[in-house]
């Protein structure tokens, strides 16, 4: 579970991009935060991740208090986190098996589990036999799916997608939100960082609405369809 307590946030230019935000996030749910340019989606993000500090209030992540956390403990609070980013942030010119085995390696897997793994988390995203492809000769959207299989790659609790489908078309923008469905289904708590509302109308799940830096709404929308495989 996520629990946001009162948090503010003022970077030091003085710009207020969370104001006394208060939020939970329940383990296993499906939750999308929405809001225009400038509504603090990017800062919750980085609140998260530990890359900007909270200027005011507590954040509880599976009931630790992150915000009084070691510097040398943040590189271990992160592993709890799969993250897929818009940019992909994928190596063009390393191919597919080796962009996946560095962040298992970076955690310490053997050479075993990682060649184990990585078939199996490519055949969750759709991309069976790509291993030995190189992510440059690749469409975006497929870039994308190998964005995911990375964030899975060390079975995180959470999957965090920061606007996972902005640098891609609608169609593969539909398969990867079908993708996170899917994710959700098999137990993961998934939070979807987005301001495609078409497709948060589209399916479904629980909603929070940021408007300058604040909660203004927190509704639930029904899924329309099937999580196709």
């Amino acid at each position: 579970m996520i629990e946001l307590k009162n948090v503010t946030k003022v970077y030091k230019n003085g710009t207020t991009a969370i104001s006394n935000l208060n939020l939970k996030i329940n383990t296993g749910e499906i939750c999308f935060i929405v809001g225009e340019s400038g509504a603090g989606k990017s800062t919750l993000v980085k609140l998260l991740l530990m890359e900007e500090k909270v200027t005011d209030g507590t954040i509880l992540v599976d009931n630790v208090d992150i915000t009084k956390l070691w510097r040398y403990d943040i590189p271990y609070y992160r592993r709890q986190f799969g993250v897929v980013f818009q940019d992909f942030r994928l190596f063009g010119n390393r191919t597919v098996y080796d962009n996946i085995a560095m962040v298992m390696r970076a955690v310490g897997k053997k050479h075993k589990e990682i060649k184990e793994t990585i078939p199996r988390i490519l055949n969750v995203v759709g991309l069976d036999g790509t291993e030995e492809h190189l992510p440059e000769n690749m469409s975006g959207g497929e870039q994308q799916r190998v964005a995911l299989a990375r964030a899975l790659a060390n079975k995180p609790s959470y999957i965090l997608a920061d606007e996972p489908t902005g640098n891609i078309d609608p169609k593969r923008s539909r398969e990867i939100m079908r993708m996170l469905r899917r994710i959700h289904q098999s137990g993961k708590t998934v939070i979807v960082v987005t301001h495609e509302k078409h497709l948060v109308e589209e399916f479904g799940g629980r909603v929070l609405h940021l408007e300058k830096g604040r909660l203004v709404k927190d509704e639930t929308l029904p899924y329309r369809g099937e999580v196709k495989q």
